[in-house]
């Protein structure tokens, strides 16, 4: 992530040149934490990164910025306070943190794989591990940023655990669900949640030219999806003018989303 420049000039021109489908993946990241309140954003990837710094220079101004070892920051990396770890695991394990993992399987449930790809005994591919996954999923709110939306990744069912979802926090009970909560899905074909009866996915936007078919085809169970899904909102000119010229100027959102 580059250093951020809170007195970069607004270029007018690029500021309202037509948005890129990384911008729209940028907002649709911002929004997971609207009306978040006084809460630690927590994102991992560079598309999450911006998205979190958008949306505190924006509608979500109360929202707490790390830098990833012992500090608050403000959005242009200056110090804001000091987060020792004994402050950083109270936040985690009451609900104050609002965290964006990536995923490398996720099923209809919100169950997230980062561990290994086969059978856990004898994985056909080893992966990252468990890592904090279940700690972030069962005690604070996660959403996730998933770069390539495909049948690969979006499956009937995870190899392994790591992220909780909906269903197995249910079966676990009160306990599990108390902070449990996972607010969105953003890939770089639209947005997805669990605002659904049984807690399923479903589609709840399409990022502009992108079908639903196309988002279908992309994944190996079957959505919920509604007759009329809307686009994903278009970012304000003042948003694009941050996002260009004052937080990612180098266009490392580029890197996660080539469309």
């Amino acid at each position: 992530m580059t250093t951020e420049n809170a007195n970069a000039p607004v270029n007018a021109i690029t500021a309202t040149t037509a948005a890129t489908r990384a911008e729209y993946c940028v907002i649709a990241c911002a929004e997971a934490w609207r009306d978040n309140g006084e809460v630690l954003a927590s994102p991992m990837g560079l598309v999450p990164s911006v998205g979190a710094r958008l949306a505190r220079r924006t509608f979500s101004p109360d929202l707490l910025l790390t830098d990833g070892e012992a500090l608050l920051v403000g959005p242009d990396g200056t110090t804001e306070g000091w987060l020792p770890y004994r402050h950083h695991l109270t936040m985690v394990t009451g609900g104050r943190r609002h965290v964006m993992m990536g995923a490398s399987q996720i099923d209809r449930f919100g169950n997230q794989n980062i561990s290994c790809i086969g059978d856990w005994e004898q994985p056909a591919r080893q992966l990252l591990g468990v890592r904090g996954a279940p700690v972030n999923t069962l005690n604070n709110p996660v959403s996730y940023w998933v770069p390539r939306h495909s049948t690969r990744v979006f499956v009937e069912r995870v190899d392994m655990i790591c992220g909780v979802g909906y269903d197995s926090a249910a079966a676990a009970g009160p306990s599990a669900t108390r902070y449990h909560r996972i607010p969105r899905v953003v890939t770089d074909l639209g947005v997805l949640d669990f605002a659904t009866p049984d807690r399923s996915m479903r589609l709840a936007s399409l990022h502009p030219g992108v079908t639903v078919d196309q988002v279908r085809e992309a994944t190996g169970f079957a959505l919920t999806i509604a007759d009329d899904v809307p686009y994903t909102r278009e970012p304000t000119a003042e948003e694009l003018s941050l996002i260009r010229e004052v937080i990612d100027p180098q266009g490392t959102r580029n890197r996660e989303v080539r469309v």
